[in-house]
């Protein structure tokens, strides 16, 4: 008997004029992903299906479990939609399996089949019932549960069930640009992000001396776990340093964390326009730290017309920590390689600053030509999952 993926879209069927472009947005990024196997992958408005060799499936479903979009998918036994034909691949599947307790459901798409779905309940648990022994009913809480879809061609047998990572398929919203620093909360912002459609760049602001190559290196790792999620992501890196020197020099240390981060929104919209950006991501989290305060956030907002996504903004720390350990980068989040947020930070920074200070602080240095600077001098890395990095053994 042939087997197959059987996918289920979840919120996506909650589509009505656009859900097709949200299908084909998932198939095409499965289509992707799956490249390098031999498989042959179709789909329809209630699902999608993927036929594959036997020897890849353990791999296969490594790759989909990342792939956003799919609420849950089934190793289905495919077979002609014909009642005895049906009946005696149950029972082939069912003399397989070590069970006691058992509960058949039937979905009966194929309204055409000449046995409604509770009829056929009663027809496919009276085979298993006759034929195996010590075999029983269970409705509540069965060891198995057989699941059979009937539709007009062909017909569908699950015992399984694995859930999907949920959300939208990446690439149905437009690209957006990930603030990734190196900490545990930024890749946790650009995975949920990606979680609802999102595809983006990230920028990573480094500034060497005061900052490491181990540093960098670091958030290249963090961008190849990302990259498991999509595809390829490009990651700015901008030289920071320059910038960082002249507001430690010349502005009010309480006020420079807040002035710093000012600056690095301005090149984030920078960047975002010239990169067909339509938001910046950030992991900043509510209260966690001085700029993030609602009044710092409002001060260091203030500088860009741009949309800024917190993703993480009202989870807690250890909520966040979860999150990234489920995607394997809490790990190389706490290397201890300091990044240009963590080199200058003032004893007692300022908690509520205000505009009208935070602007007379900026204009004791030329910073607007040091942000076209920074811009126009950064370097693009394009990271992709399985991708040497030159220095990884450093980290």
């Amino acid at each position: 008997m042939n087997k197959v993926i059987l996918i289920k879209y979840g919120e996506l069927s909650t589509k009505k004029g656009n859900r097709n472009f949200f299908i084909k947005t998932l198939y095409e990024n499965i289509k992707n992903k799956l490249k390098d196997y031999d498989v042959n992958i179709s789909k329809d408005r209630a699902r999608m299906y993927i036929e594959f060799l036997d020897s890849d499936l353990d791999n296969i479903k490594k790759i989909i479990d990342k792939v956003f979009g799919i609420h849950t998918y089934h190793i289905a036994t495919i077979v002609d939609t014909n009642i005895e034909v049906i009946k005696n691949s149950v029972l082939e599947i069912m003399k397989n399996e070590d069970f006691k307790t058992f509960k058949v459901e039937t979905r009966r798409s194929d309204k055409s089949f000449e046995v409604h779905s509770q009829d056929m309940n009663r027809v496919l648990g009276g085979v298993i019932l006759k034929n195996i022994n010590g075999a029983s009913v269970d409705v509540h809480n069965p060891d198995i549960l057989v699941t059979v879809e009937i539709r007009e061609k062909n017909s569908y047998i699950y015992l399984n069930s694995y859930k999907g990572s949920g959300g939208y398929p990446v690439g149905t919203q437009p690209k957006g640009m990930l603030m990734l620093s190196g900490g545990i909360d930024s890749p946790v912002a650009g995975y949920l992000a990606m979680k609802r459609g999102v595809k983006f760049d990230a920028v990573y602001f480094e500034a060497i001396p005061h900052t490491s190559l181990e540093a960098r290196n670091k958030v290249i790792e963090l961008c190849k776990k990302l990259s498991s999620y999509t595809d390829q992501i490009n990651l700015h890196v901008v030289n920071f340093t320059p910038i960082q020197e002249e507001i430690y020099k010349n502005c009010r240390e309480d006020y420079c964390i807040t002035i710093m981060r000012r600056m690095m929104y301005r090149i984030m919209d920078k960047i975002a326009n010239s990169h067909k950006g339509y938001a910046i991501i950030n992991g900043e989290s509510i209260g966690q730290v001085a700029s993030q305060t609602l009044t710092s956030m409002r001060v260091i907002n203030s500088v860009t017309n741009m949309p800024v996504i917190r993703p993480v903004a009202c989870l807690d720390k250890l909520e966040i920590m979860e999150i990234a350990r489920k995607i394997d980068t809490y790990e190389t989040s706490i290397l201890p390689f300091e990044d240009c947020c963590t080199v200058f930070v003032p004893k007692h920074p300022v908690i509520n600053p205000r505009i009208d200070t935070s602007i007379f602080e900026e204009e004791k240095f030329d910073y607007k030509s040091m942000l076209d600077d920074a811009v126009n001098s950064m370097n693009t890395i394009k990271v992709y999952e399985g991708m040497d990095n030159e220095f990884s053994d450093l980290l």
